[in-house]
């Protein structure tokens, strides 16, 4: 599978997120941007989860029907064509770290998909059912991972 550069200007990956992009700070989503991507994208999804939260991945953000000709999103705002889905805290939108107070850093995956046709989801999807409708729709991702403890 081919491979997308995502990167933000906020943070390198797997380093310290600031702390401006936490739900206890300004709650931002931060500034990302890519490029790389195949000319037969259809369409991008934004994917930001926390592996380390429990059991299931906790979906801080989730943006479909992302243009393919979209090359950045700028710190708090949503990518060009893009569509918010509720988070796992029940909120549409990005809802940026929020770890307990004394553990250890959270991984935060920011994942961007290209896609061969449009994602098919419905309701409040959490970031499983979002990786079982990826399946065989993937063209090309990239990831950069951000870390963030209280």
């Amino acid at each position: 599978m081919a491979g997308i550069m995502l990167r933000s200007t906020a943070f390198t990956d797997h380093d310290l997120l600031p702390g401006r992009f936490a739900m206890d700070g300004d709650n931002m989503s931060p500034p990302l941007q890519w490029s790389d991507v195949p000319d037969s994208t259809e369409e991008l999804v934004l994917l930001v989860e926390d592996p380390d939260a429990g059991k299931e991945p906790f979906l801080h953000w989730l943006v479909t029907g992302i243009s393919p000709e979209a090359g950045e999103v700028p710190e708090g705002g949503v990518p060009p064509g893009g569509r918010e889905w509720p988070n796992s805290f029940g909120e549409t939108g990005w809802s940026g770290p929020h770890p307990p107070r004394g553990e250890e850093a959270h991984r935060y995956f920011f994942r961007l998909y290209a896609l061969n046709r449009p994602l098919d989801l419905a309701g409040a999807p959490q970031a499983a059912d979002v990786h079982r409708a990826l399946k065989g729709r993937e063209i090309a991702s990239g990831t950069t991972v951000g870390t963030y403890f209280r």
